[in-house]
């Protein structure tokens, strides 16, 4: 099968210095005196992974593990500092609850908005509409206010949004963990339909379990180091949570 994702040697950093506590004119001031301090802080750090189509890959780690930050170079927010990031298709990313929609706008103009940001034209937006509505169990809050929503009513509507518009890659960022049990059950069931058709998806998610029945594929991180990337799901989860319990790495870094 083809390569969707393919990262290699991905290394991401961050710039830590003066400048957003003092200004633009005093560092230009301590620059020209040389007494202008600026730290690195790599949020990931040579992380290598491959999904081909169809594949569902679950991230997994501590938080300030590198998760959030290496998803956003996936869909394309940023840019790996080392290394390479390598997409292929149309992806819908959610990796933060309410992203990407307008609090005073309603429901369903915050429907149209999104759809508009992921690059889908009105007219399938409107043969999509109803389908996406019913799907997150918003019939009755279309002319409501966005803001106004629970963030789980918020991330329904966006999990909706992301699943019926058929991506080629889709980034779940804790979203199939809100709502009620029959909600996450309904979200697991489209998750499963979806990857039948053979979109590929990354999942992250604390809830352990969750990343054993959606994934066939896994990445351990741990305060930006890869610790592993394998198919084999199960093991590298158990390991996982015996370093919860433990606070002892199973494997060395890139193992």
């Amino acid at each position: 099968m083809s390569v969707v994702l393919r990262a290699e040697h991905v290394s991401i950093r961050y710039i830590l210095g003066d400048f957003k506590d003092i200004g633009l004119k005093e560092t230009i001031v301590r620059k020209i005196q040389g007494n202008y301090r600026v730290q690195e802080f790599w949020a990931d750090k040579d992380v290598s992974f491959e999904l081909e189509q169809g594949d569902m890959l679950g991230m997994i780690g501590a938080n300030g593990a590198g998760k959030s930050t290496l998803l956003k170079a996936v869909s394309g927010i940023m840019v790996p500092t080392e290394g390479r990031m390598e997409a292929h298709g149309k992806i819908a990313a959610l990796l933060e609850l309410g992203s990407g929609f307008d609090g005073d706008l309603t429901v369903k103009e915050n429907t149209f908005l999104r759809g508009a940001m992921l690059g889908y034209t009105r007219d399938f937006m409107n043969r999509q509409y109803e389908s996406i509505i019913r799907f997150a169990e918003l019939e009755d809050f279309q002319e409501r206010p966005f803001k106004q929503l629970s963030s789980g009513m918020q991330s329904r509507l966006a999990f909706s949004i992301a699943c019926l518009v058929s991506p080629d890659i889709i980034i779940l960022d804790e979203v199939l963990s809100v709502g009620d049990g029959a909600f996450r059950q309904k979200s697991g069931d489209k998750m499963r339909e979806i990857l039948a058709s053979g979109v590929t998806g990354i999942l992250v998610s604390h809830a352990v379990d969750q990343v054993r029945e959606l994934c066939n594929k896994v990445l351990w991180l741990d305060h930006g180091r890869q610790i592993i990337f394998s198919g084999d799901v199960t093991g590298v989860c158990d390991r996982y949570e015996e370093f919860l319990r433990t606070g002892i790495l199973p494997f060395h870094p890139g193992q």
